[in-house]
């Protein structure tokens, strides 16, 4: 539930038609800034939502965009900009030392495992693999944006892809690392 709640602003804006784009990036604005509220009244320190905290300066970014110029050039790229904005965000959360993944993965283990070299080094592996699958679908769908299909639904197979590898390798993972912590 950890993952929908972290990445709920973005299947918001991936539901609303690409034609109605300024209301589904006010949409997601909301949502994060929802999620925000919600997570830091629950006592989630702002550490732990670093990707949430990105999506609405993004969705804030892009709903002014989007209202001030509905039929703005930035439209046909709005895909490619949301996956290099999680992937700019993801990566970014590495440099800091502070991958996305730890805060989310801290809300279902034992404050005694998050210091734990082998908890930090298995998100720092889960936050790379997402990085990598963020960036490689921005670059996905920059291709199909340049070719005017960044709104087709081979754009939105790719979207889908990009989330879908890297929550199916961190289920595994995470399976793995436990079994291996176990054993």
């Amino acid at each position: 539930m950890s993952y929908v709640r972290t990445f709920l602003p973005w299947i918001v804006f991936a539901v609303v038609p690409s034609a109605q784009w300024q209301w589904g990036a006010l949409a997601a604005l909301l949502v994060a800034v929802a999620v925000i509220a919600q997570q830091r009244r629950a006592g989630v320190g702002f550490d732990a939502l670093i990707m949430e905290t990105g999506s609405a300066v993004f969705f804030a970014v892009l709903a002014v965009v989007a209202f001030a110029d509905p039929h703005s050039a930035a439209h046909a790229y709005s895909a490619v900009f949301s996956s290099a904005t999680l992937a700019l965000i993801a990566g970014a959360s590495l440099l800091m030392g502070k991958p996305f993944t730890l805060g989310i993965a801290k809300r279902t283990t034992p404050p005694e495992v998050w210091s734990l070299k082998p908890f930090i080094r298995v998100n720092v592996v889960i936050t790379t693999v997402w990085t990598a699958a963020f960036a490689v679908t921005a670059g996905a769908l920059a291709v199909l944006a340049h070719a005017d299909q960044g709104h087709s639904t081979t754009a939105t197979l790719v979207q889908v892809l990009g989330f879908v590898v890297p929550v199916l390798f961190t289920v595994r993972y995470v399976a793995a690392a436990q079994a291996k912590a176990r054993g």
